[in-house]
């Protein structure tokens, strides 16, 4: 991937893009067995990008159709796991081959700003196949302490066919946390892309096709929740399905698993997140930067978006002062534009959703203090302004409930104690963080926040090697380390009598 391009660059990279919107199933691009196509719109412009086909319940059976084949025949499962690792590193190296261009289509699909595409969700989306690629032939099974005259193994084999369902808001990084642990395992994987955002899901089937993973073993059907999402919840030769999305559709796929197999699902449903900040904070200024950059990050179309500041009344006016004029300067634009540090949000439906949250706030008694409003753009896509909120107070809904948008609640508070309570009053628990100097005090609070991730002095940051997941109403299971594979893969113990 080159380091620098300009937009002259990513425009002519946009020209060449071969837009595919078909279905891939059993190694090949198919169109919906209906016939149907719905509009893919780049929140960019509202502007209409591709056609996708619009799978359903047939389409949905034909995927497992080919991924159950493809398992029970062993085409990847029973392949070695030193081979099954070169095809993965094949898959990684193409991946990094077309970096440029999935960057690009990915901020078409789904409005982020290329900047943030081209540095950071391919960057780990490869550092995810990567990392990967090389489990199968490092994780060991086990011999339990038994007495002279047995043997007891314990093994760990692939679940069998994963269904996959993914967001919007990073459709490459999301796909890969969930295709690539379990490919690396030998299971065979149907990926169901968010409507919004199909195109880079398309691709990156492609290209694990051209890698040589078999056909039938990675499959991507597109379409709607309420259809192809829906068939495969329901769908009684699906063993596992993972899920990333809002806790009401989270829900309702723990009830198609009740009313089908009892198929495992694993959920991770969004948070609420609280952004502490302590009377003795470190670099009181870098904080608050980062408080604010870090709400207008992808939009704030981010489940860990610290949406919910608890501040330390002795500090408050200072502080609140630099997260605004920090967020001022942070004004939407075009998301192809190199220069762009806040882009589109994802479809008009949702701008709309959340403008009902900002008014809602001021209805209740929040003190807007900057934004809640469209910026002036002749693009013609959804933009919103950063949106700042003070004087909220934790019952109100701004407080509760998970936006998605570039809008940040202050709540102040006393002392670490109240801290503490407003931060863990909340049905989420996905992440949090917390800033002090002193050590101690960041120890004894972390350990009481009820969060996932909790970070010290820093915001959003992770890697590939650590788990990533929630508590409470924001799901179960983990994305990411090696406890990812424990999603996929069941424990066998076979006792053998010497």
């Amino acid at each position: 991937m080159t380091l620098q391009l300009s937009k002259s660059d990513i425009l002519g990279i946009r020209s060449r893009l071969a837009i595919k919107g078909q279905a891939f199933i059993d190694g090949r691009f198919v169109d919906a067995a209906s016939g149907e196509t719905f509009d893919n719109i780049s929140p960019r412009d509202g502007q209409v990008i591709a056609k996708v086909a619009a799978c359903d319940t047939a389409d949905v059976d034909r995927a497992v159709t080919a991924a159950r084949r493809a398992f029970e025949a062993g085409a990847w499962r029973d392949r070695s796991p030193k081979e099954r690792k070169k095809v993965l590193q094949r898959f990684a190296a193409l991946f990094e081959k077309h970096m440029d261009e999935l960057a690009v289509l990915e901020t078409l699909d789904m409005g982020k700003p290329i900047s943030e595409s081209r540095t950071i969700d391919v960057n780990v989306v490869l550092d995810t196949l990567q990392w990967y690629a090389e489990c199968p032939d490092k994780l060991y099974d086990e011999i339990a302490p038994t007495g002279p005259n047995q043997l007891a193994t314990i093994t760990r084999e692939p679940v069998g066919v994963v269904g996959a369902v993914v967001p919007w808001n990073f459709p490459m990084l999301m796909a890969s946390w969930k295709l690539a642990p379990a490919l690396a395992m030998g299971n065979s994987v149907i990926l169901k892309p968010a409507e919004q955002s199909p195109l880079t899901a398309i691709r990156m089937a492609e290209l694990a096709a051209e890698a040589g993973i078999p056909d039938g073993v990675f499959n991507v059907v597109p379409g709607f929740g309420p259809t192809a999402g829906k068939a495969m919840g329901l769908h009684m030769d699906i063993d596992c399905l993972a899920f990333t999305g809002s806790g009401e559709v989270g829900k309702l796929f723990l009830q198609y698993a009740g009313q089908s197999n009892m198929k495992r699902v694993f959920l991770e449903c969004g948070g609420k997140s609280p952004n502490i900040i302590l009377d003795d904070v470190p670099e009181l200024r870098v904080a608050a930067e980062r408080a604010a950059t870090a709400i207008c990050f992808n939009q704030g179309e981010v489940c860990v978006a610290p949406s919910r500041l608890i501040l330390s009344e002795r500090i408050q006016d200072q502080f609140l002062d630099i997260v605004v004029d920090t967020a001022r300067s942070i004004r939407p634009g075009d998301p192809l534009d190199p220069e762009t540090k806040l882009g589109a949000l994802v479809e008009d439906g949702h701008r709309s959703r959340v403008e009902s949250y900002i008014a809602k706030g001021q209805e209740e008694g929040a003190r807007l203090v900057l934004g809640g409003d469209r910026p002036d753009t002749n693009l013609g896509g959804y933009y919103v302004n950063p949106t700042i909120f003070a004087d909220v107070k934790n019952s109100m809904t701004i407080a509760r409930e998970e936006i998605f948008g570039p809008v940040l609640s202050t709540i102040t508070v006393k002392d670490d104690e109240e801290a503490v309570r407003v931060a863990n009053d909340t049905s989420y628990g996905l992440a949090a963080a917390v800033w002090t100097r002193d050590l101690s005090r960041a120890h004894r609070i972390s350990r009481k926040l009820r969060a996932g991730s909790v970070w010290v002095n820093c915001y959003d940051h992770g890697d590939v090697t650590v788990p990533f997941g929630g508590f409470k109403q924001s799901g179960n299971g983990r994305d990411k380390s090696l406890h990812a594979l424990d999603k996929y893969t069941e424990l066998k113990t076979t006792w053998i009598e010497l």
